[in-house]
């Protein structure tokens, strides 16, 4: 299971409609390696500017490696942290994760980094099993 849901988020989802604020800190709760990177690229983001923020050091055991896979691989979890944080996130590999701001002064830069080509550039042997 990807996420530890309450049984009261659970019975809203089962209604109908869920709060998103309840799901991120569902996510939040569930996916604490996931959380912590991103946030920490959104502040580094935030107080450093720049076009974008990006992680390039593998995480630190197969748990935390499938926490971020997580977060990163569902839409709506996905979804949910982007408009949480009000970035855009972009995926490479089993740990490179980066966030971009919403505003269209980052739109070339994050073309080039989920580009075919960006894709690429950013393989290396000792990825190649993560």
């Amino acid at each position: 299971m990807s996420l530890d849901v309450s049984p009261a988020l659970l019975e809203q989802a089962e209604r109908g409609e869920v709060d998103e604020a309840e799901f991120v800190d569902c996510v939040r709760t569930s996916l604490p390696y996931a959380w912590g990177m991103i946030s920490s690229l959104v502040a580094r983001l935030r107080s450093d500017g720049g076009e974008f923020a990006d992680n390039q050091t593998p995480p630190p055991d197969e748990q935390a490696r499938g926490q971020l896979l997580r977060a990163m691989a569902s839409d709506a979890i996905r979804g949910a942290l982007e408009r949480h944080f009000a970035v855009r996130l972009a995926f490479q590999n089993c740990h490179r994760v980066a966030v971009f701001p919403l505003d269209v002064s980052a739109d070339d830069r994050f073309a080039r980094f989920t580009s075919i080509r960006g894709q690429l550039l950013n393989q290396s042997p000792e990825l190649r099993d993560c």
